[in-house]
């Protein structure tokens, strides 16, 4: 009995070596950079105009990028679980800031705030 508990657990732990599978359409990490700075601009717009659609703003970056919905969806979960989204992240503010270099003190300041380092040190 305890070799049948023993190779079942085996089994399990070796089948098991990825939480998720690699999206058939994923996005590369700078595909999804440009994304999500396009998103995180797109809102602030939504936040500053609160009569403006965010939904549209999103269908409308995605089609811009030519992506589609699940395709990004997917890629996100799966850079999340690979745990690599900091990184994608980190890119993601740089983007930002080449579109709006006024914006970078006030991203080190909040950065510094929260212990962690500023961008481009």
């Amino acid at each position: 009995m305890k070799k049948i508990v023993l190779a079942f657990f085996l089994v399990c732990l070796f089948s098991c070596g990825d939480y998720i599978d690699r999206p058939k359409n994923l996005l590369t990490k700078e595909q999804m950079a440009e994304i999500l700075a396009d998103l995180s601009i797109n809102n602030q717009v939504a936040y500053m105009y609160t009569n403006s659609n965010l939904e549209a703003g999103t269908r409308f970056i995605l089609q811009n990028h030519k992506v589609k919905k699940d395709d990004f969806i997917e890629s996100f979960r799966y850079y999340v679980v690979k745990n690599k989204m900091n990184g994608i992240v980190d890119e993601a503010q740089k983007i930002i800031l080449k579109k709006d270099p006024k914006a970078e003190k006030y991203v080190n300041d909040r950065r510094l705030k929260n212990n962690i380092p500023p961008i481009g040190k």
